[in-house]
């Protein structure tokens, strides 16, 4: 009696251990394999069976034993509520790459991760599948910077409000200049990862065309050449506190400056796009084919996304 129970271990343990690896489960392959008829094998495949639904209330992942008609065998079907569904992973994947925002060695590595840990093994070939052009033919951005590390200690600071000290390379000129930063968010636009921040040093603000308390500087991470957190801390009433939320719907290319109305005609069938771009629009008159919209924004990156429309776009006062 004692061998029996300990050759029933002995097959339960084998056959959950196959489930668990993904493999196909065959009871006429067990039952040959262990020397006892299809039945024995059908009675330790529901022992497992009862046994992942015990489970469910100490794991949380919804482990069970189905029958794969086309495979001819059973296999193990997981229901993980922290795993992404197919369809979300996919748009993930393929937001991220067309983001375009990171070097290829970065984001294969996160896409890699993100389809391993969040994916059903079953699933996961698909989706590498769906993605393989797009991340064979990945194109990097031109900085050739890895800045994932210096993006995360740049949060580290916004999260207990310390002041930053930066050596930062302007667009063009290539001139290294120092700042000494109160950093309020990061922020993506366009390819790029961008920290907003506020100028702590009086002398820099007046070469300034445009700054004061209300409008932050912004600075794309991976042009920081050289980052220090600093032990100083800074504090920013709840009032006058920066929400990126609120400073996202009105900036276009990340241009900072002032807070500012345009108003322009459309012609165009598409006005829903015009609407996703300027989440402030506001469509003041709509005719025969034209929309006349006013939208609150920041800086001058408005006139160059007003620009790139071509005839579509007239603007107006």
């Amino acid at each position: 009696m004692q061998l029996e129970s300990t050759d029933k271990i002995q097959r339960v343990l084998g056959i959950y251990k196959k489930l668990v690896s993904g493999e196909i489960v065959s009871k006429v392959e067990e039952a040959n394999n262990y020397g006892v008829n299809e039945r024995s094998i059908q009675r330790d495949i529901d022992d497992i069976r009862s046994f992942m639904e015990s489970e469910v209330g100490r794991t949380g992942i919804i482990n069970n034993v189905i029958y794969d008609r086309e495979k001819k065998g059973f296999r193990l079907e997981q229901q993980n509520p922290t795993e992404l569904t197919n369809g979300q992973m996919l748009a993930i994947c393929k937001i991220l790459l067309d983001s375009r925002a990171l070097l290829k060695t970065d984001m294969i590595e996160i896409l890699n991760k993100l389809i391993e840990n969040c994916v059903t093994k079953n699933n996961q070939k698909e989706i590498l599948d769906l993605i393989k052009n797009e991340r064979f033919h990945y194109i990097e951005p031109r900085h050739k910077v890895s800045f994932l590390d210096t993006m995360w200690n740049i949060g580290q600071a916004i999260r207990k409000s310390q002041y930053i000290h930066i050596k930062y390379e302007k667009a063009g000129t290539k001139e290294i200049v120092e700042r000494k930063l109160k950093p309020v968010a990061i922020m993506f636009s366009e390819y790029y990862f961008y920290v907003t921040a506020f100028i702590s040093d009086e002398e820099i603000k007046k070469d300034f065309e445009v700054l004061n308390d209300s409008f932050p500087t912004i600075y794309r991470i991976d042009r920081i050449r050289e980052l220090k957190i600093l032990d100083e801390k800074f504090f920013i009433p709840y009032r006058n506190r920066f929400e990126e939320g609120e400073f996202r719907k009105r900036i276009q290319f990340m241009y900072g400056g002032k807070l500012r109305n345009v108003k322009f005609k459309y012609i165009g069938d598409d006005i829903d796009a015009i609407l996703d771009r300027l989440p402030t629009a506001q469509i003041l008159e709509e005719g025969k084919g034209y929309y006349i919209v006013k939208a609150e924004v920041f800086g001058k990156g408005i006139d160059m996304w007003l620009r790139s429309q071509g005839d579509k776009v007239e603007t107006m006062g």
